[in-house]
């Protein structure tokens, strides 16, 4: 069972991760007037902040058991 405990801990981990991710100073540095692609900069942030921390969190739980 440490290996389930293991990927507990990697999941509380991601989820602190992403609360530093979302907070005001990082954020702030992603809210300037310019475009990627067209699509503000800080949407561009959130959409890829939040996409890679769904990727990582299911790279946690989808990894077998050794």
């Amino acid at each position: 069972m440490p290996d389930r405990k293991l990927i507990g801990e990697r999941l509380i981990a991601t989820f602190l991760g992403g609360c530093l991710l979302f907070n005001y100073p990082v954020l702030s540095l992603f809210d300037r007037g310019a475009d990627l692609f067209g699509i503000p900069l800080i949407y561009a942030y959130i959409f890829a902040a939040w996409a890679g921390l769904i990727a990582i969190m299911a790279w946690f739980i989808e990894r077998p058991i050794e």
